[in-house]
């Protein structure tokens, strides 16, 4: 008789308030994590799967801020890789070959959150479709075994048939790739509640107030702890901790300063904002790429949730923990739409259902001398106290950062 497979046994899912209980408990963790978003979520999953007794906060909701306030899209990014090529750029080329790589393990680790979307990138002139076609197959290439499906070029007619909105004067054709979307918000809460089941205390609407230090052996100050308040019923509490990593995203700088207030801020908080328009805009199963937008970005077109997405714009911004779109960003992306869409269709204000803004945090490398210029991908920081810091990059790369996070900590 065959063996019948042994059914896996289910961790369970704490409680919030016995979740609570354990970070009241007094015992020092091996690491606190602050930040609920992608990144202190993946810190918290890769720490406390490495054996580490985990503990993360987070001041509001997992989740609330930038990591909800996505294009949606796990993406490699085929702008950055445009911009390594031409610019023989290695390390924009490295990057999005990691992200490549993550993208493939989001797709496989996620099935029920993400799913392959192609993308269509529609070309107005005769000497761009091999220019666009060569990109994308390079594209394709970085990506090697990790590729999602392979890209195809579409003629006018088929181009037409598939995205029957698109403005047919001066169309050659179009080039289709592929890429991952996700729903951000609840994957971010997947791993989150992955992490909390493997052991690790994971509480939203816990504050920290301040952090703690004390003297080493050598007489150098590190830090051992934080001040903590849960935001609910307003208790306040210290949490022991051999190491402490920040993962705020835009408000890395305002724990760097709870550290160390005579520090030089990092983060050059940027807006990204994003409109929702109803599904007819776009077909179901494909986006569209602007690959060049009036101020040089790139614009895209997405189906999500039978809705239709677009965005994103890139402002500098004030950090705020609950920002909005002004009126002019959402003016700008519908002006930009209007470029790619058929005369006929007429795009108002009015169909706009939604917009959010999301604060990309990005950052200048405190780890190099030249600190004006802004790191193109992640940086890691450790603090002469020894605050280990998490900054930049990517949604898609949330798993590779918390690597090289986890890493750092345990070095220092």
């Amino acid at each position: 008789m065959a063996a019948k497979p042994m059914k896996r046994a289910k961790r369970p899912l704490p409680l919030r308030n016995e979740q609570v209980t354990k970070l009241q408990s007094g015992e020092e963790f091996d690491v606190l994590i602050i930040g609920g978003g992608a990144t202190g979520a993946g810190c918290a999953l890769d720490a406390v799967t490495r054996g580490l007794k985990t503990a993360l906060v987070e001041a509001d909701d997992f989740a609330s801020g930038t990591s909800s306030r996505s294009t949606k899209l796990i993406h490699g990014g085929v702008r950055y890789l445009q911009k390594a090529i031409l610019g023989l750029d290695f390390e924009q080329y490295r990057m999005v070959k990691e992200a490549l790589h993550e993208r493939a393990s989001m797709l496989q680790s996620a099935p029920h959150l993400t799913h392959p979307l192609p993308i269509m990138l529609p070309v107005y002139k005769w000497w761009q479709v091999p220019y666009y076609w060569v990109g994308i197959k390079a594209y394709d290439f970085v990506a090697g075994d990790r590729n999602v499906k392979s890209s195809y070029y579409l003629s006018k007619k088929d181009a037409l048939e598939l995205f029957p909105m698109l403005k047919g004067e001066k169309l050659c054709g179009a080039i289709v790739y592929y890429d991952g979307q996700q729903d951000d918000a609840r994957m971010n809460l997947a791993i989150a509640l992955t992490a909390a089941r493997h052991g690790a205390a994971v509480c939203n609407h816990v504050q920290v107030t301040g952090l703690i230090k004390k003297k080493d052996s050598s007489g150098k100050e590190v830090l051992c702890g934080a001040n903590v308040k849960d935001c609910i019923s307003n208790k306040e509490w210290t949490i022991k901790a051999k190491c402490i990593i920040n993962a705020t995203g835009p408000f890395t700088d305002h724990i760097r300063k709870m550290d160390d207030p005579n520090v030089k801020s990092i983060c050059c908080p940027s807006s990204g904002v994003h409109i929702v328009l109803p599904g007819y805009y776009s077909p179901e199963q494909m986006g569209l790429l602007d690959p060049s937008t009036s101020d040089g970005r790139v614009i895209f077109f997405l189906p999500w949730q039978r809705q239709t997405i677009a965005g994103t714009t890139d402002l500098p911004c004030d950090v705020t923990h609950n920002p909005k779109p002004t009126e002019d960003e959402i003016q700008f992306i519908l002006t930009e739409i209007k470029n790619y869409l058929n005369k006929d269709v007429e795009v108002r204000r009015g169909d706009v259902l939604s917009a959010w803004s999301g604060i990309r945090p990005l950052v200048s490398d405190p780890n190099k001398e030249d600190t004006q210029s802004l790191a193109r991908n992640h940086i890691v920081h450790v603090s002469p106290s020894n605050l280990v810091t998490i900054a930049g990059g990517k949604w898609t790369t949330y798993r590779a950062m918390a690597c090289h996070t986890m890493d750092a900590a345990i070095a220092g």
